[in-house]
């Protein structure tokens, strides 16, 4: 470890800390349907849209109907997405002639992208073209974003109204998050990712005279406004198979940095506005430092691995840090804080492969998913998925001073707690159980490149991502078989779906509840005595949960290593 290395990270945090307010004034303003300063350019484009379309924007709807418009409109997303990959070989803008995907590709790469995962069991470039990139899969990293971003404005609402039958509008959320925040912030961010030779462009390709006299194709596509809207919506899906690692998608330090920005930006902003949405801003501050905590003490962890290295390889004489898998414009610290911010906020991007990670450096991004969606988590996600956490601290809370628990003015009854169990239950079940399914049978166990306990790990970590939505990988799973591409399209589809809807169903019933003020003898959620408790109970559940498979994967791949054994 070195100075520069823990600065690159004080600095991270310290920027990330300072655009938080400014961040959530803005998801505030549209939160409440306020107008911004774009209202002036984009108004009549969101007006025209209302109009076509036959919306209502001042309806007001319950928690059922929003669920049903928001799965109907992720489902007809994902036949389109479906049909673009199928047809793409008579489909235009394929210079390279490239055919269309098989079934089970194409239902995996829908279903991963209709759910902001971005799981890919194809290497970009040399599967989809540039219309299958751009209408197929860039308009789901609109979309899918902004979806999340309304449920989170929906359950906000569900603790900050009273006695209300809605919990908002979903076509109007998702407009105006779409036209005010994403489209118009990318548009930006694209523009700098040119300027630091992010290529930009409907040609496939170019052919080049190398130094050494050698012919020499390289890809290319509309690389930048796909890159700006994969780390702002959290995404994660690469135009490169290298993905993040590849110079056309990230070539520079500051690329690297900006996106590392870009990918918590909006999670952090969030938690500002859930705090102004109830009236107390420190009731996000407090969530903010529960979140921070956790990546700060994953970051550490894995940097710490990373630069402590392979005792195996330094018997050998080969001393230093872990190098294998990363870009070396990057070094340990770039890489290893890269591996944490992606995993923290379920995003998916890697500048680094997380399979040649030493096996405790591995297993902060598995664990950082396994958590689920809390460590700032994906647009929206995160906070919705932390506030079902909350829901359990209030009620531990409850049981330890012996009254119903409150938070931020409502009251926490069984209903609530019920359906936050099962919401955080989908995560441990289907990744344990589908993981379970893969390592006894033949198709599973055809996939991992490597054997013993690492090969283990590729397998749970795959399973990991495709259910926490994240879409990274250890990359040594050979993923692109009808077996896996459809057991982890179910387990995507299940880890976004299964949770949103008794989150909703959280969200209707909070909102239909009185407010209950605060008393002498209200648990206070705004103190470090409140962080403590959402931390531990984060961790308490977390562990308890995955620990067993941990301690068969990664646990045991670095003792093994300790004592000279490596898979």
């Amino acid at each position: 470890m070195t100075i520069q290395g823990w600065l690159l990270i004080a600095a991270f945090v310290g920027i990330l800390l300072a655009i938080t307010k400014p961040v959530g004034l803005w998801l505030f303003a549209l939160y409440e349907g306020r107008a911004t300063p774009l209202h002036r350019v984009l108004g009549p484009v969101e007006r025209g849209f209302y109009r076509l379309s036959g919306i209502d924007p001042k309806e007001e709807q319950g928690w059922r109907r929003y669920a049903l418009h928001m799965l109907v409109f992720n489902l007809a997303l994902l036949l389109l997405t479906y049909a673009v990959l199928r047809l793409q070989g008579l489909l235009p803008l394929n210079a390279g002639g490239l055919p269309g995907a098989s079934a089970d590709l194409a239902f995996n790469t829908a279903v991963s992208f209709t759910t902001n995962t971005n799981w890919q069991s194809y290497g970009g470039e040399s599967t989809m073209s540039n219309l299958s990139q751009m209408l197929g899969l860039a308009i789901h990293n609109f979309l899918s974003a902004a979806t999340g971003i309304a449920l989170a404005f929906a359950l906000f609402r569900g603790f900050a109204r009273r006695s209300a039958g809605g919990i908002g509008n979903f076509w109007t959320d998702v407009t105006r998050v779409t036209l005010y925040l994403l489209l118009a912030v990318c548009i930006v961010y694209a523009l700098f990712l040119i300027a630091s030779g992010v290529p930009q462009t409907l040609a496939s390709s170019v052919d080049l005279t190398t130094l050494e006299g050698a012919r020499q194709t390289l890809t290319l596509g509309p690389v930048a406004s796909q890159e700006a809207i994969k780390m702002l919506g959290t995404n994660g899906g690469g135009f490169f198979n290298a993905n993040s690692a590849h110079p056309f998608e990230n070539p520079t330090a500051l690329t690297n940095f900006v996106q590392m920005l870009s990918i918590f930006a909006i999670g952090m902003g969030l938690t500002w506005t859930f705090g102004k949405a109830v009236g107390n801003p420190r009731q996000g501050w407090a969530i903010l430092a529960a979140m921070m905590t956790l990546f700060l003490i994953g970051v550490t962890v894995a940097y710490a691995q990373e630069a402590a290295g392979n005792p195996v390889l330094h018997q050998l004489g080969a001393m230093g840090g872990n190098m294998e898998g990363k870009e070396v414009r990057f070094g340990i610290a770039a890489s290893a804080l890269f591996a944490t911010v992606t995993t923290a906020a379920s995003c998916g991007a890697v500048n680094a492969m997380h399979d040649s990670f030493t096996a405790l450096g591995g297993m902060i991004p598995l664990f950082n998913i396994q958590l689920g969606e809390v460590v700032v988590g994906g647009v929206g996600a995160g906070i919705y998925g932390f506030l079902l956490f909350a829901i359990l601290a209030v009620f531990v809370a409850g049981l330890m001073v012996g009254r119903t628990p409150e938070y931020v003015g409502k009251k926490i009854e069984s209903r609530e707690v019920k359906l936050a169990v099962l919401a955080i239950a989908v995560l441990p079940l289907t990744i344990l159980g589908l993981t379970a399914v893969a390592t006894v049978t033949q198709a599973g166990l055809a996939g991992p490149l490597n054997k013993g306990p690492h090969g283990f790990s590729e397998i749970l970590y795959a399973f990991t991502s495709a259910v926490g939505n994240n879409g990274s990988a250890f990359a040594g799973l050979t993923a692109n078989t009808p077996f896996y591409n459809g057991l982890l399209g179910v387990a995507m589809w299940i880890g976004r779906f299964f949770v949103i809807i008794p989150m909703l169903a959280i969200a209707g019933g909070l909102a239909a509840k009185r407010y209950t003020p605060e008393t002498a003898g209200s648990f206070p959620t705004t103190g470090p005595l409140w962080t403590g408790l959402l931390i531990g109970i984060v961790l308490i559940v977390g562990g308890l949960t995955f620990l067993p498979s941990l301690a068969l994967g990664p646990i045991a791949d670095h003792l093994a290593m300790v004592n000279g054994q490596l898979f």
